[in-house]
């Protein structure tokens, strides 16, 4: 099997070069490049961030392309209406970026609930530790937190607050049932939640989703994680009612926010550049799952998270 893989340079670095001796092991693993026109004729093609959009005259070129393994999450980017028309397989690592994205929602959520960064500013002006004089709303015991979106991040995330003391909400349209959870409309979860999580994809129905609307539904002192996309989002909106509830924003619209947004400013908003997703040794996930789909793929084996055309509209 001839194979190459399609991505930036930074991404070829930190991603793909600890695992490049394995995959020349399982096949003749040809160039690495940001340009689709350098490559050979193969058989699979590995993704990653940077990848090019590999469309009809990209796919001229290479005759005998028949799979693609991307390195990372969303192949909405690239894999284009080509690639499915020809049918070609497809292979995304979304589910292993999956986890340090709910890792990083559950940690926010646990830190807000304690309102650690409030406190520790606090502790640090005041140099003063007072036990007895904390409000009973501070805490993470029979909290309720609600998740916009039974997604693959989603569904993580539930999966690890169960050992919590939380009730857990969940708001799909397209799903009524998820484990873990209680399914409610879109206004109840607002308006139930202690903490709302984002975890929907970015499509043009959930552009501007999280509205004036459902934001005016959180009731006092309630927090906004996004980890999904800055889009989904009322910005301008959550600016003003940043004063009246909280807000964790890993993604925002655009990114960077300009300097003068209101939103750098509020005490209230913390403001992380985007990096709840795979980063450091995480990348040592995606690389290994990019090597086992490359393994199966070599021994005639159908991929294990494959992506399919009916699918790709819905995800992130």
């Amino acid at each position: 099997m001839r194979a190459a893989a399609a991505m930036s340079a930074d991404a070829a670095a930190t991603v793909l070069a600890p695992v490049l001796g394995e995959l020349r092991s399982i096949c003749d693993f040809g160039p690495v490049t940001g340009n689709l026109d350098e490559l050979p004729d193969i058989d699979l093609l590995v993704t990653g961030w940077g990848c090019p959009p590999i469309t009809a005259a990209a796919l001229e070129r290479l005759p005998s392309l028949k799979a693609v393994v991307h390195t990372a999450g969303s192949v909405k980017g690239f894999v284009t209406d080509a690639c499915w028309e020809r049918g070609i397989a497809v292979s995304s690592a979304a589910a292993a970026n999956a986890l340090p994205v709910a890792e990083y929602t559950v940690a926010m959520i646990l830190l807000s609930g304690k309102r650690v960064l409030e406190r520790a500013r606090d502790y640090k002006a005041t140099q003063r530790i007072g036990h007895y004089d904390i409000p009973p709303a501070v805490g993470n015991y029979g909290a309720t937190i609600g998740i916009l979106s039974a997604s693959m991040i989603g569904r993580r995330v539930i999966e690890l607050l169960r050992p919590h003391d939380f009730h857990v909400l969940v708001h799909d349209p397209f799903v009524t049932e998820v484990d873990g959870a209680e399914s409610v409309g879109l206004a109840e979860l607002f308006a139930r939640s202690d903490v709302v999580s984002v975890h929907t994809p970015l499509l043009p129905e959930t552009t501007g989703l999280v509205s004036r609307e459902l934001l005016g539904l959180l009731r006092d002192d309630a927090v906004l994680i996004n980890t999904a996309r800055g889009a989904i989002v009322d910005q301008d909106a959550l600016a003003v009612e940043a004063g009246r509830i909280r807000a964790v924003l890993d993604v925002t619209d655009p990114e960077v926010l300009p300097a003068d947004h209101p939103l750098w400013r509020n005490e209230n908003v913390l403001i992380t550049p985007h990096l709840a997703g795979s980063q450091g040794n995480e990348w040592v996930r995606l690389a290994r799952h990019a090597v086992a789909e490359v393994r199966r793929w070599a021994a005639g084996q159908p991929f294990s998270t494959p992506v399919s055309a009916e699918r790709r509209e819905r995800i992130a």
